[in-house]
């Protein structure tokens, strides 16, 4: 009998929206810092880059991104913001942590659709507080067999993860919408994956994956959630 493949989601931006809340936040953040430095996309660049230096310090996540947003005030103003304009920036990041998740459109039908039939799970990065917290709070939970969250999602934790759970890399098919972090990692290590783009991507998530990988036959486009059953079957 052939092995029932394990569906793995991502979480952020491919269960849920996640990435409009840090666009928002950006032009919030402009805004705010408009008075002292009033090119908004250089100001963004300036974030990004000062977010890039600090991941290996914060991680991924709101708090981390709060924590660049302060940051970055303090390098562009030369000292001079203030801690009420500190204060309200410690307030976006708040908003963030608390903000409604969002289902993308078609998951929760297709999770569902899913459940029962094939072993169901996510991976995820970012702060393990909040991610597990938008687990709980999107109503998909029971669902799944396992709910991790890593610092990073590269070939090697995949490995780890697969090995912790029993799972054999060649039975997994992995859906995600970043080529980099859900993409190139399961098919390096033998797996299928699923790509179902974003509207937005996060800079640091932009890679293109070589054609070796991506013409292998284990690796799909999708537009929407809802075409994964229908790909499922025929794969």
């Amino acid at each position: 009998m052939p092995t029932v493949p394990t569906i793995i989601f991502d979480a952020d931006d491919t269960l849920w929206h996640n990435m409009n809340l840090f666009a928002d936040t950006h032009e919030r953040f402009t805004r705010l810092l408009s008075a002292y430095f009033s090119d908004a996309a250089e100001l963004v660049e300036r974030l990004e880059a000062t977010e890039r230096r600090n991941i290996e310090h914060f991680g991924y996540g709101v708090k981390g991104f709060t924590l660049s947003m302060i940051e970055t005030a303090v390098e562009v103003t030369g000292g001079r913001v203030g801690g009420e304009e500190i204060k309200r920036i410690i307030g976006f990041g708040k908003e963030m942590l608390g903000a409604p998740v969002q289902l993308l459109p078609g998951v929760q039908e297709t999770v569902e659709a899913l459940a029962g039939r094939y072993p169901l799970a996510v991976i995820t990065k970012g702060d393990l507080l909040n991610q597990e917290a938008k687990v709980a709070r999107s109503g998909l939970a029971s669902h799944f067999d396992f709910v991790e969250v890593v610092s990073e999602k590269d070939a090697d934790s995949y490995a780890r993860l697969f090995e912790r759970h029993g799972v054999e890399a060649a039975s997994v098919v992995m859906v995600g919408n970043s080529m980099k972090s859900d993409i190139e990692p399961v098919l390096t290590l033998g797996g299928k994956a699923v790509h179902i783009p974003y509207a937005i991507t996060w800079v640091h998530e932009l890679k293109a994956v070589s054609e070796e990988l991506t013409e292998s036959g284990r690796f799909r486009r999708l537009e929407a959630m809802h075409e994964l059953p229908t790909l499922l079957l025929d794969w």
